[in-house]
């Protein structure tokens, strides 16, 4: 499925204000595509607005150094809300959009989505939707060229996060010869790889430090090795200084363990319950184990979440796991 950017570009001449909004707990694919779409519509006329349901995580705060993302219940209250259309970026789920889906709901106003996850709700919403694009950040730069906005520096930098990251710094197999040229127009309009590394993972206070070394000596290995699961509870991050957001990410340590062909991370969450985050490199289909715990995302890397303490969630999730990682390692004997 890719979008019809013929039908997207004249959808978006009907309007004139756009509030954007993006998932819960967002990573730089959301913000980067946000702060990216921002600049296209403002730079073809139009007033644009950012709200999320969640603030900016401090380790991203460099996305948006003027503060630009507004929060709702944070100085911005449902009935502040107007415009001519809502866009939704990087989900295509009613779950994932927290308080500011009831907003969304009470909304008279027209939504479109854009968004490269393969699992959706019937969000009231023209959808824009290509499973094949590694980031919803590809979609903006696709959508700037639509629009006919120019890249500029203002834009490149949070769309080349964007992209950057949710390709796993372009080692995950969604990166294809399209990735490069698109990043290197990014790199063009000014952006510095080496600064945006450095922003993203160089900046790591002591807390986060500690905090991935209790992720990782948590961890533990099934099925010889094939799958691997570790887990943070909520206390763990005032015992160690760290905040929530600083879990971005650190899923991934554990496929750098040799043999490993699936992950999954269970993030006990401020509010109670746990997120669940899942990783393959395999066949095994990270969608639709999520999707079984009312989430989604993609075949490699998909999340959910589960009410419950870790060992109920931990019960009700590794059986679905080890059956789906079992059921792919016996299709590619």
């Amino acid at each position: 499925m890719s979008v019809h950017w013929k039908k997207f570009t004249e959808q978006i001449s009907h309007y004139q204000s756009f509030v954007l909004v993006s998932h819960v707990r967002p990573d730089c694919d959301a913000l980067g595509s946000e702060l990216g779409m921002a600049y296209v519509l403002r730079e073809a006329g139009k007033d644009v607005r950012i709200i999320n349901a969640h603030r900016v995580p401090p380790a991203l705060q460099f996305l948006d150094p003027a503060g630009k993302i507004e929060v709702l219940g944070d100085h911005v209250q449902p009935e502040d809300i107007s415009a001519d259309c809502i866009m939704i970026l990087d989900t295509s789920a009613w779950a994932q959009l927290g308080d500011m889906a009831d907003v969304i709901r009470a909304a008279s106003c027209d939504k479109m989505v854009l968004d490269h996850h393969v699992g959706e709700d019937d969000l009231g919403a023209t959808m824009y939707k290509d499973y094949q694009a590694e980031a919803t950040g590809t979609l903006v730069v696709q959508a700037a060229d639509a629009l006919g906005v120019p890249l500029a520096r203002q834009m490149a930098s949070a769309l080349f996060a964007a992209i950057a990251t949710d390709t796993g710094w372009f080692r995950f197999g969604s990166v294809t010869a399209e990735t490069y040229r698109i990043v290197a127009r990014l790199v063009d309009a000014g952006v510095v790889p080496a600064e945006v590394y450095g922003d993203l993972y160089e900046r790591d206070t002591l807390g986060r430090l500690k905090l991935r070394g209790l992720i990782l000596s948590r961890t533990e290995s099934e099925l010889d090795g094939a799958l691997v699961h570790t887990y943070v509870e909520k206390s763990d991050f005032e015992k160690v200084g760290a905040e929530p957001s600083d879990t971005e990410d650190a899923i991934n340590l554990t496929l750098a363990v040799e043999n490993t062909k699936a992950a999954v991370i269970f993030v006990g969450q401020l509010r109670g319950g746990f997120k669940l985050s899942f990783r393959s490199r395999c066949e095994m289909d990270c969608n639709e184990v999520a999707r079984q715990f009312g989430g989604g995302g993609h075949k490699a890397a998909a999340g959910a979440f589960q009410e419950g303490t870790l060992a109920d969630v931990q019960a009700r999730v590794l059986p679905v796991v080890r059956a789906a990682l079992e059921k792919a390692l016996q299709a590619s004997c």
